[in-house]
């Protein structure tokens, strides 16, 4: 199967997802409130992110066709998503300052004058274009890596924290092992060994990751497998596993949800950093900064490939923390009671 078709089904699954989400919300007392508390202190923040994630799905949504030849001989057989099509035939010769109407260097007269909004790179394209594509790239990183930390997290906390001995002791000599380790050499002796493609990219920062929401996980767990109801539960005769997904499970999730907005800042700032050491994720905003460094040192300076993506990555996570804070004060219990 294509890849252009895996991402159109991947975008159909996120839909339902988000549809089944919401349904679920709405049915719920305690998350519908917890949503419009949320909506109503960080309205500007949430905004920004669904801008985002609308460019995103945009650049996700790819199909063959609809391109005439004389736009783009390579884009007639390959797929092109919304937002390439939205760009197509742009391409200038060399670099451009932001709307201007002749090249940088040369002063030669542009084939589109005064369309590009961010100037153009070195090889003509569009500096708007470059940085739009980054969002999916960030959302990819920070969300994909995500839904493989924190199951993966939950799995191994729960289970040392619920059932100790031997459980808990390999458990916690594989996160001791792990956090004795420096993070970025690990990270970056997995991904050389498994490639440099996104999915890879999102494997290691899962697999150097998932050790702090673990401990947390571990620690909520055996305070939790203490309490009354827990434990007339288990009287009671009911499973193991029927206590973990009834009992237990259900008073973490406040931590998965907090846990999931900060996590994502960070995982953005280390495929960054990963781009800055040559070995992150093509068409990323670290790519744009990295390939950017060069250009401070000409003259006149090329400023705009890095001012865009550095804006864009600026933004994104600012939204991102702002949400994650407003989340934090919201689903925290004691901080709940410090209102009433």
């Amino acid at each position: 199967m294509q890849a252009w078709v895996i991402s159109n089904l991947v975008v159909g699954v996120l839909f339902a997802g988000g549809i089944a989400l919401g349904v679920g919300v709405r049915r719920n007392r305690l998350w519908r409130e917890a949503t419009g508390e949320l909506a109503r202190r960080r309205p500007v923040a949430l905004g920004v992110i669904a801008l985002f994630v609308g460019v995103a799905l945009l650049d996700s949504v790819a199909w063959v066709g609809g391109v005439e030849a004389g736009e783009d001989v390579v884009a007639v057989l390959e797929a092109q998503s919304v937002i390439d099509r939205a760009f197509l035939g742009f391409q200038e010769k060399s670099y451009s300052a932001p709307f201007a109407g002749a090249e940088f260097y040369g002063g030669a007269r542009l084939a589109h004058p005064g369309r590009h909004p961010l100037g153009t790179d070195i090889l003509g394209r569009d500096v708007l274009y470059l940085t739009l594509k980054g969002a999916r790239v960030a959302l990819l990183i920070g969300g994909l890596t995500s839904l493989i930390t924190i199951p993966l997290a939950l799995l191994f906390g729960v289970s040392a924290g619920y059932f100790g001995g031997r459980i808990d002791d390999v458990v916690f000599f594989v996160m001791s092992t792990l956090a004795s380790m420096p993070g970025l050499l690990l990270l970056i002796a997995l991904i050389m060994a498994m490639g440099r493609s996104t999915l890879s990219v999102c494997i290691a920062l899962a697999v150097t990751g998932w050790v702090g929401f673990c401990r947390l996980a571990r620690g909520e767990t055996l305070k939790l497998r203490e309490l009354d109801y827990v434990q007339a539960a288990r009287a009671l005769g009911v499973s193991e596993p029927r206590i973990i997904l009834r009992h237990i499970l259900p008073n973490l999730m406040h931590l998965v949800v907090v846990t999931f907005v900060l996590m994502f800042s960070g995982l953005v700032l280390s495929e960054a950093i990963l781009s800055w050491l040559g070995i992150g994720v093509d068409g990323s905003w670290g790519q744009m900064i990295d390939r950017a460094r060069d250009e401070l040192s000409r003259d006149p300076i090329i400023w705009w490939n890095l001012s865009a993506a550095g804006a864009a990555l600026f933004v994104l996570l600012l939204a991102v923390n702002f949400v994650g804070d407003a989340v934090r004060d919201i689903l925290d219990p004691r901080t709940l009671r410090e209102n009433l």
